[in-house]
């Protein structure tokens, strides 16, 4: 189950979610597509509790299609987010509806469909919720490497079946992924000599801080951009 904290600080609606793609179904899904259409590579971006709608989601999606990937945001809630207005809101029953075992095979009905179109190098990257499909995603060999930031729950079982070079990027305030966790995670994964990974703690940051960030606080926006930054990096390192 997830945390208080994954439903935090909701992102703005004073911001629609726009951004210089479009919105297509792949896989299944619906989904925001950006990029080149004829690039051999793609980031599969997996949204937290909030949907494939927020604005800093769609930002960082531009940014990726800028730079030549292939870049699909699914709808992985069939347009069913966490609705942060609704006072009698179900939690329980909604991540029952929403889990991540459903997530994780529509992810691989989306991977195919992109395989299908003809390309041949994907990376996921996911974010809360998102995060732990992609930890999921890391087990197969359906993706190149993954990008894991600030997840919900994810087990040892999960970090042992580990096969596609992973990052794991985590707050060092965070309730449900504490620091110990994560370098307790990070010695598993260097006992896996086959299999490169990276678990980074930013300090001074909480759960969410990636996507849900203050624009106006300069350390938060900083914060943010070094994990989008360290993304981009582990993309160019292993997704080509």
């Amino acid at each position: 189950m997830l945390s208080s904290q994954c439903f935090e600080n909701p992102p703005s609606k004073s911001t629609a979610a726009s951004g210089g793609g479009s919105v297509q179904e792949i896989g299944g899904l619906t989904a925001y597509i950006n990029g080149p259409p004829d690039s051999k590579i793609a980031i599969l971006c997996i949204h937290d509790v909030f949907g494939f709608e927020t604005p800093n989601l769609r930002k960082l999606a531009d940014k990726a299609a800028a730079a030549g990937y292939f870049v699909v945001v699914p709808d992985f809630f069939y347009g069913d987010p966490y609705d942060p207005s609704n006072p009698h809101f179900d939690r329980e029953a909604w991540f029952s509806k929403h889990n991540t075992v459903k997530g994780f095979e529509d992810a691989k009905a989306v991977i195919a469909a992109l395989k299908s179109k003809g390309i041949s190098a994907i990376g996921a990257t996911g974010y809360c919720w998102g995060g732990m499909v992609s930890v999921k995603l890391a087990g197969t060999d359906e993706i190149k490497a993954a990008v894991v930031s600030h997840p919900g729950p994810i087990t040892e079982d999960e970090i042992n079946e580990i096969k596609a070079p992973t990052a794991i990027l985590g707050a060092e305030f965070d309730s449900i992924f504490p620091a110990e966790k994560l370098k307790q995670f990070e010695q598993m994964l260097s006992t896996k000599y086959e299999v490169d990974s990276m678990v980074k703690v930013f300090p001074g940051v909480e759960h969410g801080w990636t996507m849900r960030y203050n624009y106006e606080d300069e350390s938060a926006v900083k914060s943010a951009q070094e994990a989008h930054d360290d993304m981009f990096n582990w993309f160019i390192k292993y997704v080509k």
